[in-house]
């Protein structure tokens, strides 16, 4: 344990060589930093893009008919493909690696909610009761459509938040929404639940939820589906493209066009892009870490040559310090531990300024941007990685020159 004494010297020393002494605090500082910045950059550039997928489930696929654009068994091209009932079924019963599945009813036209004196144009989704786990819903109140409503053709719905507090007008927390009718293009619905999506997209919390066999039957709508989708099992890439080229073949035999025809049915795999974005952030990190170690390799090199000067500057000083009866752990100690008071205040200032720099830019709202931060345990370690660097480079030659005799030490030049 230090006493005053040598906090004193310690501190007149430092006073003494302000130049030095600034630019090992920068070299420490700047190296902590910058892996602070880097770090909590790469998680916040992680971060926007995980948000893009909070949307839906991240295994999912949809599922949509089109014209096929080459000819088959006779057939010409041009031809409208057209989803019914049947492909959902077909679907959910011969898809293995399905675990949620639903069709979707589009209303094309209206779109009027109504209640009370409040009338608004809002989204329709027409679904079935899976559809909740698709796209990732919360449900605050209530209840989520459910299989009797299909099998019933219920009239009821499903709303989000923001459209209660619109309709409602912020009672959604008491017994006048849950249980209450609203108007669906002027017929009346029953409100069972309320939901939020947690995607970013605001156009997600302006929809109503129908069963979609009350849609059909209530919109002219028959068989008719216009959309399909699910989730699925899958480990990797490879997989989820297994599982859509089954899909793409149960519906080119039902429908008769080229299996090949991409025209003829589009399929968006969300876990495709999923993984591929996994795959790129994977190698984001690999970067930002070669360069933060990069940037604290330069950092323990510079606090090294410094501290290789410090020691051949003090020889001279060694040398009286022997010659007035100091022992040679003092003279290294003294060194060292002045080497560890620099790196570490110059370690906390790179730490502070690099977290409330990570703050201010937190502040900032980007699409793909969000939530900058860096582990702090690792930053520690950074800092007690240069430390324990600038000791050792410390060490080498300030015990070297703690054993030259005081004779030798005071002819240095």
């Amino acid at each position: 344990m230090f006493d005053l004494d040598k906090w004193q010297e310690i501190i007149a020393t430092i006073k003494k060589n302000k130049l030095r002494t600034v630019l090992t605090g920068f070299s420490v500082a700047w190296g902590i930093f910058m892996l602070i910045i880097l770090l909590g950059s790469g998680k916040g550039l992680e971060n926007g893009f995980e948000n893009q997928f909070s949307g839906s489930a991240k295994n999912s696929l949809w599922i949509w008919s089109g014209r096929t654009s080459v000819a088959h068994e006779g057939m010409n091209p041009g031809r409208q493909i057209r989803f019914n009932n049947d492909d959902y079924q077909n679907l959910k019963d011969n898809i293995a690696e399905r675990e949620y599945i639903s069709g979707r009813f589009n209303i094309w036209w209206g779109n009027q909610i109504t209640y009370d004196n409040e009338t608004h144009s809002f989204g329709i989704r027409n679904v079935h009761p899976e559809y909740e786990y698709i796209e990732n819903l919360t449900i605050k109140q209530g209840r989520y459509i459910n299989d009797l409503d299909l099998k019933n053709t219920r009239k009821v719905v499903v709303i989000s938040a923001l459209i209660s507090d619109i309709l409602f007008k912020n009672n959604n927390n008491d017994e006048k929404v849950i249980g209450n009718y609203i108007l669906v293009n002027g017929i009346p619905f029953k409100v069972v639940g309320i939901f939020d999506d947690p995607s970013q997209n605001e156009n997600n919390n302006r929809l109503v939820y129908i069963p979609i066999t009350t849609a059909q039957m209530v919109f002219s709508g028959g068989n008719r589906l216009h959309q399909l989708s699910m989730t699925i099992e899958a480990d990797n890439i490879d997989e989820a493209r297994e599982v859509e080229n089954k899909i793409r073949s149960r519906l080119a035999s039902t429908h008769k066009f080229d299996i090949d025809d991409r025209r003829a049915v589009g399929i968006y795999n969300n876990f495709e892009n999923y993984m591929q974005m996994q795959s790129i952030f994977y190698g984001i990190r690999m970067f930002v870490w070669i360069i933060g170690i990069g940037t604290i390799v330069a950092g323990i090199v510079g606090v090294s040559n410094i501290m290789i000067i410090v020691v051949k500057e003090r020889t001279r000083e060694i040398g009286v310090r022997k010659a007035l009866g100091a022992t040679p752990f003092s003279v290294v100690s003294l060194i060292l531990f002045e080497s560890v008071v620099i790196t570490t205040f110059a370690g906390y200032i790179g730490l502070v300024l690099g977290v409330g720099l990570l703050e201010l830019i937190s502040g900032i709202e980007a699409t793909f941007f969000a939530n900058p931060s860096a582990d702090f345990g690792i930053a520690v370690s950074a800092t007690i990685l240069l430390i324990l660097a600038g000791t050792i480079a410390g060490f080498v030659p300030a015990r070297r020159a703690a054993k030259i005799k005081p004779i030798e030490a005071l002819r240095d030049e």
